[in-house]
């Protein structure tokens, strides 16, 4: 029988519950429907063929108790690797990398002995299989039990609650999530059956980090790859390269930001003549978030609800502060904990704290509490027969209309705000219900696995991705899933399907010097940069304070150690690299800024490796408070005036690791403004034809030095 699956079920709903909304909502006979599973607040329901669309139509966004479920038509099982299509890859991808995030995380929470780690009440060992048994939907479910049959001990793993699930003494981890837990046993769904069950006697179940996003994600896989006659299926089409895109003739608008250069402006224009996808190419310095802003703001003005992503907090708190900053009627979504500290006041959980309909349920509440205690308290008359039930059904029914209140503020504030920002895995199905979206904007969208990108995708009538497939692209911990594509983003797998045919590019560049500007340019952008006559002569000595030298005239320098015994270093009990002597010429090269009258703040060191990252911070510590030194991915997004690069590697095999990923690079030396000061040996890293070519542009400018000139 088809399968429908529905999610963002309430807690504690019965298989009764969902016949009775089959009945009521999807207009289906209960003796015709089939097995139902019921997992946390999931759940899959086995219907008629022929009935599977009609009744996922009628449940999505439907009510059951106080929340909006999703539904959707559920696909057969996945083909095996050889004849899987794209979605079924990415979800096999997407297995991978959880499974790599899952070995990492069972690595750190070995450091605990078992005894310390159940005490904490994040895990539970000793634990033996007593009952296996396949779910709906591909999932399996195991029961564990003590091995001494002992009630469980007190624990905060609950329904819901996702977790590892691993041999106590060797092995793998396997995730999954808590479907259920008695006094004596806990029963856990696995997205498939471990092959070495039998190989072991002893299992431990440990608390996970939040694996939501990854059911998300693959949710959201599963629902395109199922989609029919529906705008999701015609956006899959194009975004598969099935069917091109398709535009509208451009239409001039006056630009709300006056700062618009012309190429903004036209990349504006163009995203919104978009029928289907649109990209906005955004190279280092160009305001491209400056150019989504605009976007945003101008499809508001013609009436479009418009859904703005990106995959990291900071990146959306950056649209969002834009946002409203403009005056424009945005709501954050997502844990306020997790909004920067200025933004919080208009996250969604404070705007319905301050909602005048909560300030009246939180009311109600305090009233149902007090009848609770009403009723359990003993008086010395004897109550009215009937009259303690009557009082606990009041204080349920003031509970009722409480709950109600708050979900109508929550529905008034996301239905009037005109804009919806949220990271693309923290999109809530319950919060959202069916809301759809004239307008999907996902800036940084090179820097998410492209499962992500299908989360909001599903709520869109079109799309505009903002990114640059030349910087950080996303970060894989799985080998293997790496191996087979899974760092290419969507970004730029439609790079390569349209190219300029459905991309703009940026091209005017607001913060590099030109020097810095143009290998980059050059290397990565076709040499189609410029520099804004604002930067592309600016020094660090045009700076207030900063004595006028050769450091701060020159804008870019490289200092080559190369035949120096400048050799790098494997970190004692780890992978990682480091240079103690390279470290310290970086250093001493960070103190003479300082001396040349830079602020610390305006100065930043990045080194490629984190043992390198270490010790420096452990070389500079207290010299300049304010000054950063941090990873490639620290900075990505950011800039600094003068930016000093350590490049570490330096041996005779000619090894240089993940310096090899150009773009990494590319990335750090695009963050300085004004001087861009880099240090390495060129006799390594000159094997690979991209460094050959970096060091003979340092030498074209003159910017060439070796280390035996700073002695």
């Amino acid at each position: 029988m088809p399968l429908v699956r529905l999610e963002s079920l309430p807690p504690r709903t019965t298989k009764s519950d969902l016949l009775e909304l089959l009945g009521r909502t999807g207009g289906l006979d209960r003796k015709r429907v089939g097995r139902i599973e019921l997992q946390g607040t999931q759940a899959t329901v086995e219907t008629p063929e022929g009935w599977e669309t009609r009744v996922a139509k009628a449940l999505d966004g439907a009510a059951l108790g106080n929340r909006r479920i999703r539904a959707w038509v559920a696909g057969a099982a996945s083909s095996s690797a050889a004849g899987e299509d794209h979605f079924q890859r990415q979800a096999r991808l997407l297995e991978l990398e959880s499974k790599a995030e899952a070995e990492r995380l069972l690595e750190r929470g070995r450091k605990l002995s078992a005894a310390e780690a159940e005490r904490s009440g994040n895990s539970l060992i000793d634990l033996a299989v007593a009952d296996e048994e396949a779910g709906l939907g591909g999932r399996y479910l195991v029961k564990l039990v003590k091995r001494k049959r002992t009630p469980l001990p007190w624990t905060r793993l609950g329904v819901g609650t996702p977790v590892l699930v691993s041999p106590v003494v060797g092995g793998q981890g396997y995730r999954g999530v808590v479907c259920e837990r008695q006094e004596s046993f806990l029963r856990v769904a696995l997205t498939s059956r471990p092959d070495d069950f039998e190989e072991y006697d002893a299992w431990r179940v440990d608390l996970a980090h939040d694996e939501i996003s990854g059911q998300r994600q693959r949710s959201a896989l599963e629902r395109a790859r199922v989609a029919r006659a529906d705008r999701f299926a015609e956006l899959r089409q194009v975004l598969l390269g099935e069917r091109v895109p398709q535009f509208t003739p451009p239409k001039d608008h006056e630009p709300l930001n006056a700062g618009l250069n012309e190429v903004q402006a036209e990349a504006v224009r163009f995203a919104l003549s978009a029928r289907d996808v649109a990209m906005i190419h955004g190279p280092p310095g160009t305001g491209k978030t400056t150019a989504v802003v605009e976007l945003i703001r101008q499809a508001v003005r013609r009436g479009d609800k418009v859904l703005a992503c990106a995959p990291s907090n900071l990146a959306v708190d950056n649209i969002f502060e834009r946002l409203l900053a403009a005056g424009e009627r945005a709501v954050r979504l997502g844990h306020p904990a997790r909004v920067l500290p200025e933004l919080r006041a208009h996250t969604l959980d404070l705007l319905v704290e301050e909602h005048r309909d909560v300030a009246l349920a939180r009311k109600l509440v305090k009233e149902a509490w007090a009848l609770f205690r009403k009723a359990d308290r003993y008086t010395r008359a004897k109550p009215e027969p009937g009259a303690r039930r009557e009082t606990r059904q009041e204080a349920r029914s003031l509970l009722a209309d409480a709950r109600r209140l708050e979900a109508m503020a929550v529905e008034h504030i996301l239905d009037t705000a005109d804009v919806l920002c949220a990271t693309t895995t923290g999109l809530d199905d319950e919060l959202l219900g069916a809301r759809r979206f004239d307008l999907l904007v996902i800036d940084e969208a090179c820097q998410s696995a492209e499962p992500g990108c299908w989360i909001p995708l599903a709520r869109a009538e079109r799309v505009v991705l903002a990114g640059d497939h030349c910087q950080l692209p996303p970060a894989v911990l799985s080998g293997e899933a790496q191996s087979q594509g899974f760092g290419v983003s969507l970004f730029e797998r439609l790079v390569g399907l349209y190219g300029g045919d459905a991309a703009r590019r940026l091209s005017v560049q607001y913060r590099m010097h030109a020097a810095i500007m143009e290998f980059s340019s050059l290397e990565f952008y076709e040499a189609e940069l410029t520099a804004d006559a604002a930067v592309a002569g600016h020094r660090l000595c045009d700076l207030p304070g900063v004595q006028t030298c050769p450091l701060t005239e020159s804008p870019v320098e490289f200092i080559d150690t190369a035949g120096a015994g400048y050799d790098e270093e494997t970190e004692p009990d780890g992978e990682s690299r480091l240079n103690p002597r390279e470290a310290e010429l970086v250093a001493s090269k960070v103190r003479a800024l300082l001396e040349a009258g830079v602020a610390p703040e305006h100065i930043a060191v990045i080194a490629p490796y984190a043992a390198q990252v270490r010790l420096l911070r452990e070389r500079l510590a207290g010299d300049a408070p304010g000054l950063e030194i941090d990873s490639v991915d620290g900075f990505q997004g950011r800039e600094k005036e003068a930016i000093v690069i350590s490049l570490v590697r330096s041996n005779p095999a000619g090894e240089i690791g993940f310096l090899s990923d150009v773009r990494r690079t590319n990335v750090a030396l695009t963050r300085a403004r004004r001087k861009l000061l880099v240090v390495g040996d060129s006799a390594t890293l000159a094997a690979d034809p991209f460094y050959q070519r970096l060091f003979e542009y340092f030498e074209g400018l003159g910017a060439y030095r070796t280390v035996w000139e700073e002695s």
